[in-house]
């Protein structure tokens, strides 16, 4: 049987619409850094270019090489962890050209450093592409979190944000970083603004 994320890990991946705290494992990712406004098109090139990886480990078998612990699964989403500039932080408006992230896409446990680069390989003569030099390989582990699902725009993510931090200090917690976790549950390039689903993140700390 198929393994569903969105059934055996609801916990990470379906929270409610309001903050709720959860302690976030150690993950794998396929990573790729970058800086700039997401909505031009070399940021659509970098996802596509970690969906050849995340893929071409989902579809190994088929190229006749099973990694040892194999299962059938479906594909994670994408997912970003999100900054900004100096200068961006020091702009009275949010000005997305000053965005720092690295997007990611899990893998499964299974995944290893020699599948991953099994990964690379493949991709690399099926699709070659000059990002790829750019995409790591990497663990990650969020461990204490905030997290709840935002509906709608991302322009309008401010608004859960704002609950998030309420939140937080109503709760004797603090965040731990600026940067701040988001998992795409809806594809915005099929899905309308105001019905788009994303997972929003922030690490936290008990405050001592």
């Amino acid at each position: 049987m198929k393994y569903e994320w969105k059934k055996e890990e609801k916990q990470l991946y379906l929270p409610k619409t309001l903050p709720e705290l959860i302690t976030v494992p150690k993950q794998k990712f396929f990573m790729l850094k970058g800086k700039g406004n997401p909505n031009r098109d070399s940021f659509a090139e970098e996802v596509g270019v970690l969906y050849s990886l995340a893929y071409a480990v989902r579809m190994m078998p088929k190229q006749g090489y099973t990694p040892e612990g194999y299962f059938e699964y479906t594909v994670y989403p994408l997912e970003g962890l999100w900054d900004l500039t100096e200068e961006g932080r020091k702009s009275a408006t949010l000005d997305k050209d000053e965005f720092l992230y690295t997007i990611m896409i899990r893998q499964p446990d299974f995944v290893t450093q020699d599948v991953a680069d099994k990964a690379f390989e493949l991709v690399r003569k099926k699709k070659p592409h000059p990002l790829l030099e750019r995409v790591v390989f990497d663990t990650m582990e969020d461990g204490l979190s905030v997290q709840m699902l935002h509906l709608g725009s991302y322009d309008n993510e401010p608004q859960s944000f704002n609950l998030m931090r309420d939140f937080i200090a109503k709760n004797n917690l603090e965040i731990t970083s600026l940067k701040h976790r988001e998992i795409y549950l809806s594809d915005a390039r099929k899905v309308e603004p105001a019905k788009l689903k994303t997972v929003l993140r922030y690490r936290v700390k008990p405050i001592a």
